[in-house]
């Protein structure tokens, strides 16, 4: 019950310093607008948990 408690404090901790840098870091960046810049935002974090999880499957298969 404790490490579940832990990991949500750990997801709300980092969730919130997320959302701190996205309201006050970001708009000082000077990303231009374009479509590349969109399908890079919109896709990049589905990309990476795909890169991670294929990893950690062939990671954990060649270890049996």
């Amino acid at each position: 019950m404790d490490n579940k408690v832990g990991f949500l404090l750990k997801v709300l901790l980092l969730s919130a310093i997320v959302s701190v840098l996205i309201k006050y870091v970001g708009p000082s960046l000077s990303i231009p607008l374009s479509v590349t810049n969109t399908l890079i935002a919109v896709f990049f974090p589905s990309i990476a948990i795909a890169i991670i999880l294929t990893w950690r499957a062939t990671r954990d298969y060649s270890e049996q």
